[in-house]
C-alpha cells in the first residue's frame, strides 16, 4: 500500500506533458508568425532585404529545434533560404524531390531514367507503400478508404506538399537545372490548384478573396521559352545551319527579360562556340570558350572545345595547357568517384562512366602533341581571323576590325553583368579578371595574326605591281616593234641651229613634215644669216 501510494499517478504526468506540448506549440506558432512577417518584409523590398530574411531563417531554426518535422517550419526555412539566394542549400534540403537526382538514386544500374518514370518520381505519395497494389487501377479509383482519406484527412495537403515543388523549382531554375525546374513548377502548380479546389468546396460565395499574385506562371513561361530556343539552336546545328544556331543562342544569352543562371549560360556558350566553329569563325568560338571557363573553370566540355579549337589553328602550347588541366580534372574525378562539383550540377552531357576511357585517350593525345610542339609549327592565322589565303587588303582589314571591336578586353567582361552567379566560391570580380586575361591573350594573338597576314598581303601587292610594270613595258616594246614593222620609209629632216641666244627655236628640231621644216628655215635661219645645220633622216 505504501509503495502504491508513493508511485506517481500517470494522469498528472500525462496532463503535464500535454500542457508542455501546448505551450511548446504556442512558442512555435509565435516563431513562425514572426518569420512570416519577416519574409513579407523581405519580399516587399525592391532588391530584397537580406537582414529580414536572415532573421526569419533564425526564427525558423529555433522552431525546428523544438519540432524538427513541422511542415510549416520546413516550408518557411526553404523560402528563407530562397530569399537569401542560397539555392544550393535548398537543393540539398529537398534533393529527393529533384527528378534527375531521384532517377539516379533510384536506379544505380542505369545512368538516367526514361521520361515515363517522371510521373512516379513526382507522385506525392511515392514514399508510402500502396496498400492496394494488388487491386486493378479501376478498382483503386473507387477505393472508399482512399476517398475518405483524401476528403476528411487534415494532413492530406501536408502530405502532398505543393510548396516543395514550387520552391525547389525556383531553386533549380537559379541552379541551371531547367528541365527539372519545368517539371517541378508544373507539378507544384497542379497540386496547388487541386488543393484550392478541394478546400473551396465548403467555402461560402462571399468568402472568396483575390489571392496574391504569384510569379510562378511567369517563371514557368520564361523557362519554357529558354528551353525552346536552346532546342531550336541545337536542331539548327545538327541540320548544318550554324548561322541559324548562332542566332538562337544569341537570343538565349542576350535576354533582357530576366537574369540567366550561369550554369545554363555556360552550356549555351559552349553550344554557340560549336556553331561558330562550324561557320569557320575560330576567334569567336575561342572567345565563347573563354567566357564559359571564366564562369566555371571546371566545366569539362568547355575545356575540350577550347583545346580542339587551339589545336585546329596550330596553337599547340596553349592546347597542351588546356589538356593538362583537363587531365587533372579526370584524375580528381577518378579519385573521388564522381564528376567535379555537386551531383545535381550538369556537366554538359559528360558521364562518369566515360571518364576512364577518356583519360587513357587524353594521355596518348598529350604525348602526340608534345612531339609535334617540339618539332615546331606555325599558327594558322588565316583560320584564326576567318579569311581565305590570298585575301585582299580590304578583306583583311574588315575582318580584323570586326573582331577587335567585338573581342576587345574592355568589352569582354560585359557578359557577366547579365548573369547570376550561384556558386559561393566564384564572385563577379574573379570572373571579370579571368575573362579579361583570356580576352587579352586572344586580342594579342589577333594582332599578331593581322601583322603576319598584312606582310603577306603587302608582298603580294608589290609583286603584282612589279608584274604590272613588266607587262606594261613588254606591251610598249611590242607596240613599238609592231609600229616599226608597219610604218613607211619617210625622210626625216633634222634641223640644228647654232647655239646662240638669237635662235632658241631652231635648236634640236625634228620633224617629218618637209613643209614645216622649210617654214622654220625661212623664218629663222637664212634671212638673218645664222648658220644652220640640216640633216635628213629616214625612218
Amino acid at each position: 500500500m505504501a509503495a502504491a501510494a508513493s508511485s506517481p499517478s500517470p494522469a498528472p504526468a500525462k496532463k503535464q506533458m500535454m500542457k508542455w506540448l501546448r505551450g511548446n506549440n504556442k512558442v512555435i506558432d509565435r516563431y513562425l508568425d514572426e518569420a512570416r512577417a519577416a519574409l513579407a518584409v523581405a519580399a516587399d523590398a525592391d532588391d530584397g532585404d537580406d537582414a529580414a530574411a536572415a532573421a526569419a531563417l533564425g526564427l525558423v531554426s529555433l522552431a525546428l529545434e523544438m519540432s524538427p518535422r513541422a511542415e510549416a517550419a520546413l516550408e518557411l526555412r526553404a523560402r528563407a533560404l530562397l530569399a537569401l539566394r542560397r539555392y544550393r542549400d535548398v537543393a540539398d534540403m529537398l534533393r529527393d524531390y529533384i527528378p534527375s537526382c531521384a532517377s539516379k538514386a533510384g536506379d544505380s544500374s542505369s545512368s538516367s531514367c526514361s521520361s515515363g518514370d517522371l510521373a512516379s518520381i513526382l507522385s506525392p505519395g511515392r514514399d508510402r507503400s500502396d496498400a492496394g497494389a494488388g487491386v486493378t487501377g479501376f478498382l483503386c479509383c473507387l477505393d472508399v478508404s482512399e476517398l475518405k482519406r483524401r476528403l476528411f484527412s487534415k494532413s492530406s495537403s501536408a502530405e502532398e506538399a505543393p510548396w516543395r515543388y514550387v520552391v525547389l523549382g525556383q531553386a533549380c531554375f537559379h541552379l541551371g537545372l531547367m528541365e527539372d525546374a519545368v517539371v517541378l513548377l508544373q507539378t507544384g502548380r497542379r497540386l496547388a490548384s487541386a488543393a484550392f479546389r478541394r478546400e473551396s468546396v465548403c467555402w461560402a460565395e462571399d468568402s472568396f478573396s483575390p489571392s496574391n499574385r504569384s510569379d510562378v506562371p511567369q517563371l514557368l513561361a520564361h523557362v519554357k521559352l529558354l528551353l525552346r530556343r536552346r532546342a531550336a539552336a541545337l536542331a539548327a546545328l545538327d541540320a548544318g545551319l550554324p548561322g541559324e544556331a548562332v542566332r538562337h543562342f544569341n537570343k538565349v544569352l542576350d535576354t533582357r527579360r530576366s537574369v540567366l543562371p550561369h550554369p545554363f549560360a555556360t552550356a549555351c556558350l559552349v553550344g554557340r562556340a560549336a556553331a561558330f566553329r562550324a561557320a569557320g569563325r575560330a576567334a569567336d568560338a575561342i572567345a565563347d570558350c573563354n567566357r564559359a571557363l571564366a564562369l566555371d573553370p571546371a566545366f569539362i566540355p568547355a575545356l575540350r572545345a577550347r583545346a580542339d579549337l587551339l589545336e585546329s589553328v596550330g596553337a599547340l602550347p596553349d592546347c597542351l595547357r588546356d589538356l593538362d588541366h583537363l587531365k587533372l580534372l579526370y584524375d580528381a574525378a577518378l579519385r573521388d568517384g564522381k564528376l567535379p562539383g555537386p551531383a545535381w550540377r550538369p556537366q554538359g552531357g559528360v558521364r562518369f562512366g566515360e571518364i576512364a576511357a577518356a583519360h587513357r585517350a587524353l594521355g596518348a593525345r598529350i604525348q602526340d602533341l608534345r612531339g609535334r610542339s617540339m618539332a615546331g609549327g606555325a599558327i594558322d592565322y588565316y583560320a584564326l581571323l576567318g579569311v581565305a589565303r590570298g585575301c585582299t587588303r580590304w578583306e583583311l582589314e574588315r575582318a580584323h576590325l570586326l573582331l577587335t571591336l567585338k573581342l576587345k578586353p574592355e568589352r569582354s567582361v560585359s557578359f557577366a553583368e547579365r548573369l547570376e552567379l550561384v556558386d559561393e566560391h566564384r564572385d563577379l570580380d574573379a570572373v571579370r579578371d579571368q575573362a579579361r586575361m583570356s580576352a587579352l591573350f586572344l586580342y594579342r594573338m589577333l594582332h599578331k595574326g593581322y601583322s603576319f597576314i598584312m606582310c603577306a598581303v603587302q608582298d603580294e601587292e608589290a609583286a603584282q605591281r612589279q608584274r604590272a610594270k613588266d607587262a606594261a613595258a613588254a606591251a610598249l616594246a611590242a607596240a613599238a616593234a609592231a609600229a616599226e614593222e608597219t610604218a613607211p620609209a619617210i625622210p626625216i629632216l633634222k634641223v640644228t641651229a647654232a647655239a646662240t641666244p638669237m635662235s632658241p627655236r631652231l635648236q634640236g628640231v625634228f620633224c617629218r613634215d618637209m613643209a614645216v621644216v622649210g617654214s622654220l628655215l625661212s623664218r629663222g635661219g637664212f634671212e638673218r644669216g645664222i648658220p644652220v645645220k640640216c640633216q635628213a633622216m629616214s625612218c
